[in-house]
């Protein structure tokens, strides 16, 4: 659990670290050519972002993080890791009160306390992870769900714009999830394993279909709902796909006691869906 949460705090801090970047980096295009920006757009504007210490910080923790989840994951069920870096919001939230001086309401703080409440329970709660390896088919649906999501990150700008942010953000969570299951489906490392392995290619697709979804869902209006669609597609899909496939399981006679963590977790992040990204 320790190297879950060192995830959920790499993951949380990064965005915040991340918006003071781009926050800077839209100044300095505003400062150079007045009302609207300069040239470039988006592209730009990351370029810009790239040169400054506060974004590479984030990358490099972007990085850590994810090796603290793959840590996580090698370790403890798939649904204790999937509520753990959903509290990365929580953590963003903390941080961005902080270093942002984002106001939060008393609503915001007693829903980060709600998630450390669900961490707590499933800390006490959670057994180790399943020994079942996984199936062939497995692989291969993760790696056709990892497409799917890819082909919908694709084709985001064509979706109607109603519902839109939902729909582009369920498919970044199941992306995201597709990352958490198929670590746990890579059971050997050596080069002819990892080449003829169907969940090494659905990792690498699903992260980077993942990351396209969302940047497509908050390219316009508020990040709440793709961000609330992302938390629910990263956690419960791949907790159930740990229980049933893989087998992971509670401590003996503590199941409630996971399932009520996991909820209460989830709940709460989806409370503080708004700061899934830079914050306004």
């Amino acid at each position: 659990m320790v190297c879950a949460l060192g995830a959920a705090v790499c993951f949380g801090t990064a965005t915040v670290l991340q918006a003071m970047a781009a926050r800077a980096a839209a100044d300095v295009a505003g400062a150079g050519s007045g009302p609207g920006g300069g040239p470039g757009g988006d592209a730009a504007l990351l370029l810009r972002a790239l040169r400054q210490w506060r974004y590479i910080a984030g990358l490099a923790l972007d990085g850590l993080g994810f090796l603290f989840q793959i840590a996580a994951l090698r370790s403890l069920p798939i649904y204790a890791v999937g509520a753990a870096l959903a509290a990365s919001l929580a953590v963003t939230a903390v941080v961005a009160a902080r270093l942002l001086r984002v106001r939060l309401s008393g609503v915001e703080w007693a829903a980060v306390a709600v998630v450390c409440a669900g961490l707590g329970m499933l800390g006490l709660a959670s057994g180790t992870e399943g020994e079942r390896a996984g199936s062939d088919a497995l692989r291969y649906t993760m790696l056709a769900t990892a497409v799917g999501v890819l082909v919908l990150g694709l084709l985001g700008g064509r979706l109607p714009e109603r519902g839109r942010g939902l729909v582009l953000g369920l498919g970044a969570g199941f992306g995201f999830g597709v990352v958490e299951v198929s670590v746990r489906l890579i059971d050997k490392v050596s080069v002819g394993s990892l080449v003829t392995n169907a969940a090494v290619y659905a990792l690498v697709v699903g992260g980077g279909a993942a990351f396209l979804a969302l940047t497509s869902a908050l390219q316009r209006g508020a990040v709440t709902v793709p961000t609330a669609g992302m938390v629910i597609g990263e956690t419960i899909g791949p907790a159930l796909i740990g229980v049933v496939w893989l087998g992971d399981r509670t401590r003996e006679g503590l199941g409630w006691l996971a399932v009520a963590g996991f909820g209460v977790a989830v709940v709460g992040a989806l409370a503080l869906a708004r700061f899934g990204e830079a914050p306004d």
